[in-house]
């Protein structure tokens, strides 16, 4: 009778340790794919980040991203101490055009061209997402306001 306590007890005893050895690896699974999640939204977060190239010196900060014509956005955080976007974006080198009665005709941003004269393509001119109602170069400059060129036809 006591070696078959002993037996039950040794069988208890293994089972015990079985069962604590899976919970164990179930918890060190579980938070390997916690530290997994961690890791990539860090990572995510650090490569949205650096999908912004920071441009320029002043006091005043906003946003401009360039829309390709295939929709590829490139994203840039201005610095400034222009009184304009325009301005801001001229001295940066980030748009050229042609001036006209009607002000600055912007044909270039980001080095990428849209000319309507060519392929009825145009640069369209947003302010915190919604259709600009003046030309670049007479809105004034606002911290923290998002600008924006889409390639448009």
């Amino acid at each position: 009778m006591k070696k078959l306590t002993n037996k039950i007890s040794l069988l208890l005893l293994v089972m015990l340790v079985a069962a604590m050895t899976i919970t164990g690896c179930g918890n060190n699974a579980t938070n390997n794919q916690t530290q997994d999640a961690t890791q990539t939204q860090e990572a995510t977060q650090e490569q949205a980040a650096s999908d912004v190239t920071v441009l320029g010196e002043g006091a005043t900060v906003f946003n401009f991203n360039v829309v390709d014509g295939d929709a590829n956005t490139t994203k840039f955080e201005i610095h400034t101490d222009a009184s304009t976007v325009g301005e801001a974006l001229l001295a940066l080198n980030l748009i050229a055009g042609d001036e006209s009665e009607y002000g600055l005709y912007v044909k270039t941003v980001n080095g990428i061209v849209a000319d309507y004269d060519v392929d009825q393509t145009y640069w369209a001119f947003y302010i915190d997402g919604e259709y600009a109602m003046t030309g670049v170069d007479s809105t004034d400059v606002t911290a923290g306001s998002t600008y924006e060129f889409k390639v448009e036809k």
